[in-house]
């Protein structure tokens, strides 16, 4: 797995990435601040990407807020601080993991697979929900289509869903198509 770290102490850092590569991960990149951490994500192409709270630049709350934006890779935080407020900016950013230091290297790899994991069902989930907006949006089209030559054409609902439906195989366009044509005049 390619893990991308960040750290603004080189020397955590190069522990972590003892730690990881000791556990079998592969570091791919290594940032010393949050904008650092975002501009590598882009172009390094982690599986999960672990960052330290406490950054110069942008702090990695505001990193992860892009990163998870821009559905880069699942983001676990380590930090000193586990007061309430960091935790709660944390989740409002999309962190899929938190972990307190000090922390044992046993630690990462539960908090790895798990964000990794969660972070692929969110993303499976997320094209779900594009999927099926975009068949109620097509529906809708239809429907509006069907009103129109229900009136203008004095067809019954089942004649105007079948012209539709005709149409689209003879043409070989989807019924969306047909229906925007329908409604464009």
């Amino acid at each position: 797995m390619r893990v991308l770290i960040a750290d603004d102490d080189p020397i955590i850092r190069l522990d972590l990435k003892e730690m990881l590569e000791n556990l079998g991960y592969n570091v791919v990149a290594e940032a010393g601040d949050g904008q650092q951490a975002v501009d590598l994500a882009r172009t390094s192409d982690p599986d999960v990407c672990i960052l330290d709270v406490k950054m110069p630049n942008k702090d990695g709350i505001e990193a992860v807020n892009e990163i998870y934006g821009e559905a880069i890779a699942p983001c676990i935080l380590l930090t000193a601080y586990s007061d309430k407020e960091l935790i709660e900016r944390a989740m409002e950013a999309g962190v899929f993991a938190y972990l307190v230091k000090p922390f044992k290297p046993s630690d990462l790899p539960p908090a790895i697979e798990v964000a990794r994991s969660r972070f692929d069902h969110h993303q499976r989930l997320e094209k779900e929900v594009t999927s099926l907006n975009d068949r109620i949006e097509a529906r809708k089209i239809i429907e509006k289509a069907k009103g129109k030559l229900i009136e203008e054409q004095r067809l019954s609902e089942i004649e105007a869903y079948r012209h539709i439906q005709v149409e689209s195989m003879n043409r070989r366009m989807t019924m969306k198509e047909i229906a925007e044509e329908i409604l464009n005049g």
